[in-house]
């Protein structure tokens, strides 16, 4: 078990202001608010705060009313927040519109290979046969969360095949980081970096696998995220700055500080549970709550991040500007510290 120091009180406090700053951001339904509202979720079942249900509720009423766009992996992302909203209201509505995103990606998704999802972000066909580490989160993660909770067999089977081919194309043998992307046309990871988020997107919808399957060591699968999470958590650990954040191409010195990145792999440290890696969550609370705002806002987040072509490429993009996604997986962090 871990044993990380920090005043409970102050945390909750700042979960609070981050959580109200979050909800006062205008997203729009897509990756960034789905990653945002997730973590919102996670501040509402750790805190109980029926205020943040209500702006929940009454932000999703309004967009459904307006009318929702079409999907893709990245707007499956708000499948996560729809998840929550039945479970907590009992409004059919949001299971309903939780499940057309289920058929999307069972029926309708671009699919290669070993009937892995590509990554798209619109209707378009974006990146043909390329496989991000972030539809993990987007997709992935929210089939297996909607599987479970089925007991739909086929589902979580899906599921966690795409577990097991985003670990067999994105972790690298030798060094257990996580390449950004992979592309099955060429058979490459195309500029090659170890980009921060992206092993923040694996190695924390890794460390959500056991905790949605009661019997995961019945999947065969599952003993793959198992493996591949313990490698990378122990890769992740060396390369760590003495402010106790990542960077956003983590074995590159010159590259900044990312705190996005920081918040995922603190997170799935404390989700995996080894005692030896509480020093490196420590450091990492302490780098995070440095990075946060009087008034909530989480900085040091670098903007949304295509594959790059190059190593300058991730070094200059920007992170001057508070973004959905850093909001939330500081909530998802934060909320886990208090589990």
């Amino acid at each position: 078990m871990l044993q990380v120091k920090y005043d409970r009180e102050e945390i909750l406090k700042v979960i609070d202001i981050v959580t109200q700053k979050t909800l006062a951001m205008d997203l729009t339904w897509d990756w960034p608010c789905g990653v945002a509202y997730y973590g919102v979720t996670r501040a509402y079942q750790t805190t109980g705060n029926k205020e943040v249900l209500d702006r929940l509720v009454q932000w999703a009423d309004e967009y459904i009313e307006l009318g929702l766009p079409s999907w893709t992996v990245n707007t499956c992302a708000m499948g996560h927040m729809l998840i929550t909203l039945y479970e907590e209201t009992g409004d059919q509505k949001y299971w309903d519109i939780a499940l057309s995103k289920v058929d999307y990606l069972q029926n309708h998704a671009l699919r290669f290979g070993d009937n892995v999802l590509q990554h798209t972000v619109s209707v378009a066909n974006d990146f043909p046969e390329q496989a991000w580490a972030d539809t993990l989160f987007m997709a992935a993660f929210f089939l297996l969360r909607v599987g479970s909770k089925l007991k739909d067999e086929a589902m979580i089977q899906d599921a966690l095949n795409q577990y097991y081919w985003h670990i067999k194309y994105l972790q690298d043998p030798s060094t257990s980081l996580w390449y950004h992307g992979y592309n099955n046309v060429n058979k490459d990871h195309m500029s090659g970096f170890y980009w921060g988020r992206a092993n923040a997107w694996g190695a924390y919808t890794m460390s959500q696998v056991k905790p949605q399957l009661k019997d995961w060591y019945l999947y065969p699968q599952c003993m793959d995220v198992e493996c591949s999470l313990r490698d990378q958590l122990a890769a992740l650990k060396l390369v760590q700055t003495e402010n106790g954040l990542w960077r956003t191409v983590l074995d590159d010195e010159e590259s900044y500080e990312e705190v996005s990145a920081s918040c995922g792999i603190a997170a799935a440290m404390i989700n995996n549970g080894n005692p030896l890696h509480t020093k490196y969550v420590q450091k990492a609370l302490d780098g995070v709550l440095k990075n946060i705002t009087e008034d909530g806002r989480v900085l040091g987040v670098s903007g949304g991040t295509a594959v790059m072509k190059d190593r300058e490429g991730y070094r200059n993009i920007p992170k001057d500007w508070i973004q959905g996604w850093g909001q939330g997986l500081a909530l998802a962090f934060l909320s886990d510290m208090l589990r």
